[in-house]
């Protein structure tokens, strides 16, 4: 079926659930610019790293005591730092760094009660790549406990909340830095994904969200000792420059000689692609109606623009959906049987919240068919490749409805109902983990009540290139809703 032929309707707008964004956003040094012109104003000499950080740390004081996105503030170390001489693509810009990466001094605490972390003795690989970039940390941001939950959200703790409606999530598990970037803290943060983790909060949050083909950056030493590596690091961004000047300048650090080069983009490419859209997931689990409008609109948008776009059919194996929780409970299984060889000797596993111990319980009745998960998981890759022989690009939604109010996704519901709303609302994205491909989140639409609707746009291995392209010309042709915009 051609684009032309789908369905776009006009989404009602529900005052009655529409609440006036949180955001930081203000006549200050920082203003409404992105990573790429803070740098270039560092770099003429027009501003000062140190007059750029003070202005975060004033916007962070602003509006994190409602939005909780902060796991630990560094701002001393950071002014230090703001008045060193700074190299790199981002050089001066303030960032902050997911609590699930090592820093030198500060705590690694994987958003949980039960780890008692001791300051890190060192930066881990990837800290070093995203450092090198110049960009000074102002501290560790949120995450739910070790990034099992969609949502950042905690047993005995304020959740995160999203800056465009506080009484919805933010996402997750870089909830955290989601919020803080959407909200205008700062314009560029890191985030890493295990099964959505940078496009589920792109999505909720307005944000380009790119997860990297595996081995594209540089991995932290627990996600190469995974009997599969699903995991991707990377950045959350308010522009489509910032996200393809991170990559490019990741590449003057570490070039993976296995992958095409991406280079430095920085505007549509005149070829034209061939674009297959993908409705509804794995589950069997219909998309709800605004998503499935929005997705309707994006198609629709990319035939306008010359692109073939058509239905495609159901690329991925219905037992994959059951595989991957059951290597999701693996994972949470580790946890609680290892915590203390994993994240050292202060760990209390009767701390952990029900999510995780009900994973790890989940787990265990499955147990016997680890084999043959870990082997269909190893193989995603090849049936994923498949797809892109004949088509360059899949469309489809991040997440199967839209972002829930806080408490839905909380670790204190039930095991079995947060199970089966988690599998329900994930369920597009962690193929590209399985995988190892790479795709992105662009906030092309949204909701009635005011929220980000994320679309997710998958390539082949190798082809980051490709979807930059595609998001440098949907953000021309379009402009992303800004939050400080209101509604």
């Amino acid at each position: 079926m051609l684009c032309h032929n789908f369905a776009s309707l006009p989404l009602p707008f529900d005052p009655m659930n529409h609440q006036p964004p949180l955001h930081a956003f203000r006549n200050d040094i920082m203003g409404d610019l992105d990573a790429v012109a803070m740098a270039e104003l560092v770099r003429s000499g027009a501003v000062s790293s140190a007059e750029l950080v003070g202005a975060a740390i004033a916007r962070a004081l602003m509006v994190n005591p409602t939005l909780n996105a902060i796991e630990l503030e560094n701002f001393g170390r950071a002014r230090q730092r703001a008045g060193l001489d700074h190299s790199g693509v981002f050089a001066g810009v303030p960032s902050f760094v997911k609590d699930n990466t090592d820093l030198y001094g500060l705590p690694t605490k994987q958003g949980s009660r039960a780890v008692n972390a001791q300051p890190a003795k060192s930066d881990n690989d990837f800290a070093r790549q995203f450092l090198a970039q110049g960009l000074v940390v102002l501290g560790k941001s949120t995450m739910p406990e070790f990034g099992f939950n969609a949502s950042t959200e905690y047993q005995a703790a304020a959740p995160t909340r999203n800056p465009w409606h506080t009484g919805y999530s933010c996402g997750a598990s870089s909830g955290g830095s989601a919020a803080l970037v959407a909200a205008g803290v700062v314009p560029i943060a890191h985030a890493n994904d295990g099964g959505g983790s940078i496009r589920i909060p792109a999505a909720c949050c307005g944000l380009i969200g790119m997860k990297p083909t595996r081995g594209r950056l540089v991995d932290a030493q627990s996600a190469r000792s995974l009997p599969v590596n699903i995991v991707g690091e990377g950045v959350l961004s308010r522009s489509v420059r910032d996200t393809a000047h991170f990559y490019a300048g990741a590449e003057q650090y570490f070039k993976n000689s296995k992958l095409p080069a991406i280079g430095l983009v920085e505007c549509p490419a005149k070829r034209r692609l061939k674009i297959g859209v993908l409705f509804d997931s794995v589950t069997g689990r219909p998309t709800d109606a605004e998503t499935r409008a929005s997705i309707a609109a994006t198609a629709a948008q990319l035939a306008d623009l010359g692109h073939h776009v058509e239905e495609m059919p159901m690329p991925i194996k219905a037992q994959f959906a059951s595989d991957f929780s059951i290597y999701w409970g693996l994972l949470a299984f580790f946890v609680t049987a290892f915590g203390r060889g994993l994240v050292g000797s202060g760990f209390d596993a009767q701390k952990l919240d029900p999510l995780t111990k009900g994973l790890a319980a989940f787990y265990k009745k499955h147990a016997l068919k680890t084999p043959w998960v870990l082997h269909r998981l190893k193989n995603a890759r090849h049936d994923y490749a498949q797809v892109f022989t004949g088509y360059d690009i899949m469309l489809s939604p991040v997440l199967a409805h839209t972002t829930p109010e806080i408490g839905y996704l909380s670790p204190d519901q039930a095991f079995d109902e947060l199970f089966e709303r988690l599998t329900g609302y994930v369920s597009f994205t962690p193929w590209n983990n399985a995988s190892g491909g790479p795709a992105i989140s662009l906030p092309m639409g949204v909701s009635a009540r005011g929220l980000p609707i994320g679309a997710h746009f998958s390539a082949a291995h190798g082809a980051e290139r490709t979807l930059l392209e595609l998001a440098f010309e949907l953000e021309q042709a379009k402009p992303w809703q800004r939050i400080q915009d209101g509604r």
